[in-house]
């Protein structure tokens, strides 16, 4: 799915840019400002790349462990540096609202599937800090490419949670994680604004499970967290 919207994405961009004759500029003098600024709307579709520990006899039982991909929401503020009229530097602290299940299908005594799925909710408060770089304008539109890393806190982590003294065990992830971004998007020069779709990849640098001896974090060698973002930017 991801594939076909990306595809999309830069099938719409080359039809735009062959459709375009020649036409007044919106904004002439965007470009000239040493920085701007705006706010970002947007989805995201949250992952993880799970790895499982091989051979583990003591929980021969499991028979499998998925991870679903949930849907949430992001609003963030942008704020960019023009270093030339091509490439700028921006950073955008972002809130997200995020989610992830874990599906994890053990056998019991009878051979029977006995499902148990663990919601794993996050509230990152995010810092990325992009190079962008855009394609030379031409007349209202422009595309770019991003590339750069961030710093994530998740403020709804479970981390310090002690599994032994509630009912159900929970998958514990720590709350500060680093990742690295890359994407795509496009610049529309409005008469009083710059509004911006952008499709971005973000995957993380480092494990993030907490190993606390329970039936959910004995099989897995590692939790990576990726996410999947289409935002809208409003730029004055």
């Amino acid at each position: 799915m991801k594939k076909q919207i990306t595809f999309l994405f830069f099938a719409l961009i080359a039809v735009n840019l062959l459709a375009q004759p020649p036409k007044a500029k919106n904004l002439q003098r965007f470009d000239n400002k040493r920085i701007h600024f705006g706010f970002s709307l947007g989805f995201n579709s949250g992952s993880f790349a799970l790895q499982r520990k091989p051979n583990i006899t003591a929980v021969d039982s499991l028979a499998s462990i998925d991870v679903v991909n949930q849907s949430g929401f992001n609003l963030g503020i942008v704020s960019e540096l023009h270093l030339t009229n091509s490439l700028g530097l921006r950073f955008l602290p972002t809130l997200v609202f995020g989610q992830r299940n874990l599906e994890y299908r053990f056998i019991d005594r009878k051979g029977d599937i006995d499902l148990v799925t663990r919601a794993v909710e996050s509230t990152y408060l995010d810092f990325p800090l992009l190079l962008k770089y855009r394609s030379v304008r031409l007349n209202n539109f422009a595309a770019y490419v991003i590339v750069g890393a961030k710093y994530s806190l998740d403020l709804a982590s479970d981390e310090d949670v002690n599994n032994d003294e509630i009912p159900e065990s929970i998958v514990k992830l720590r709350s500060n994680t680093t990742s690295a971004e890359v994407g795509v998007g496009t610049d529309f020069f409005l008469p009083y604004f710059k509004f911006a779709i952008e499709l971005k990849m973000s995957y993380g640098l480092q494990d993030v499970l907490i190993r606390d001896n329970t039936e959910l974090s004995n099989p897995v060698e590692q939790i990576i967290p990726k996410m999947f973002f289409i935002s809208f930017l409003f730029e004055g």
